[in-house]
């Protein structure tokens, strides 16, 4: 099997814009953990631009990296141990590192809100939050309601993809013909413009009829919403992972998805600043969610879609990357909202500041993997097998081997 180096670069990419979207929320008016006191709206069309399917394209290539594990799972061992193997292994290079986070990496993130958001500030000290962290007090409230302790803020994309992982591997045991025959489905009906055509048709009406109803909480249980755009493109991936004509019709349509992309980010804009102090007619309500479905699904085409032609290959920077993602994932939330909040005093005009939070986060976080891949008994808590037989194994908890 070939490596799939073009998935490899999307993943790492997607997980960069990540990061930097997460430091643009210091800076929007939108409600995060802290809050730069020069928030606006300057940014928020630049944050426009990615919001609507950074993370579905994440949950896309993971669903396609999993069709390829499950095949390497199958190919190595027996249906028993396929079990075992893969369901077992994947539990515990997801579920640890959560768990690891929601106890160590998490809580500042929490402290600093309370601390810069509860009327009257909180003054008792780290320690004392701590406390009352893992204790799962919920007496932390303002207008807006409680703050829900102990919890996993952004780590919520490692819950949804150990769950998403469990429900399709049941669907794979129970019914792989069913799999089969929806893979071939999907193989002659993304082909040409049906590649752009029907997901973008899909997504829009799961945002028409879903997105009013149920809000985006991230909490699992009840993010209806979230759970039918993501776990969706999550089954489309490990659908058409081996699919070269869905692969080359998004190589085919990449300049044309790349306008549309464009087009609908722009229409997006113009309606959110035409209404931002008002109520939009239904029609035209409904309408724009359609365009939010295609914006959503033509950016991950022409993500895909240009990678696919461009076809970048292995090197040594790819191979340093792909496992570092996991743990600069896990770590770069709370470190800018540290070093946001202890940058505030200073007063540094927002642009400078901003480019140094940028650069921090990265540095620290890298500084972090570098120390983690060097301890044996701190890899598995960042998303990392083991130091086996003198070596390391880079291959990263999340959408890992990506190979065809």
């Amino acid at each position: 099997m070939q490596r799939r180096h073009d998935l490899d670069w999307v993943r790492v990419c997607a997980f960069g814009v990540l990061v930097l979207y997460h430091v643009g929320m210091y800076y929007v008016t939108w409600d995060w953990h802290v809050k730069s006191p020069a928030a606006s709206d300057t940014l928020e069309p630049f944050m426009l631009l990615s919001s609507p399917w950074r993370l579905a394209l994440l949950f896309l290539v993971s669903g396609a990296a999993t069709a390829f594990l499950l095949e390497k799972a199958r190919d190595a061992a027996t249906a028993g141990g396929v079990r075992t193997r893969f369901l077992g292994s994947r539990s515990w290079r997801l579920l640890l590192p959560l768990v690891f986070g929601m106890l160590v990496i998490v809580p500042p993130q929490s402290y600093y809100e309370v601390v810069e958001q509860l009327p009257g500030g909180y003054h008792a000290g780290y320690l004392a939050f701590y406390a009352r962290y893992l204790a799962g007090y919920d007496g932390f409230c303002d207008a807006d309601g409680c703050l829900d302790m102990p919890t996993w803020n952004h780590l919520w994309f490692v819950a949804y993809l150990w769950v998403y992982t469990v429900v399709l591997w049941l669907l794979w045991r129970v019914a792989p013909r069913a799999l089969e025959a929806a893979a071939r489905g999907l193989d002659k009906g993304l082909e040409g413009i049906g590649v752009l055509v029907w997901p973008t048709l899909f997504l829009g009406l799961v945002r028409i009829l879903l997105v009013g109803r149920f809000e985006q909480t991230h909490a699992l249980v009840d993010d209806w919403y979230n759970h039918a755009q993501y776990f969706s493109v999550f089954l489309l991936g490990f659908l058409i992972a081996r699919s070269e004509a869905v692969w080359a019709a998004m190589a085919r349509m990449r300049w044309a998805a790349l306008l549309l992309w464009l087009g609908s980010w722009a229409g997006l804009i113009a309606y959110f600043v035409r209404f931002a102090d008002g109520q939009p007619p239904e029609l035209l309500r409904t309408a724009m969610r359609m365009v939010w479905g295609l914006d959503q699904w033509c950016a991950i085409v022409a993500v895909l879609g240009f990678a696919r032609h461009w076809n970048p290959g292995d090197s040594r920077v790819l191979r340093y990357l792909v496992p570092a993602v996991f743990p600069v994932y896990i770590l770069h939330q709370t470190v800018t909202v540290v070093v946001a909040h202890h940058l505030k005093p200073l007063a540094i005009p927002p642009l400078a500041e901003g480019l140094l939070l940028v650069f921090v986060t990265f540095a620290a976080c890298f500084a972090g993997y570098e120390v983690v891949r060097r301890i044996a008994w701190l890899r598995p808590l960042f998303g990392l097998k083991r130091t086996v037989r003198g070596r390391t194994d880079g291959a990263p908890a999340m959408a890992s081997s990506s190979e065809a």
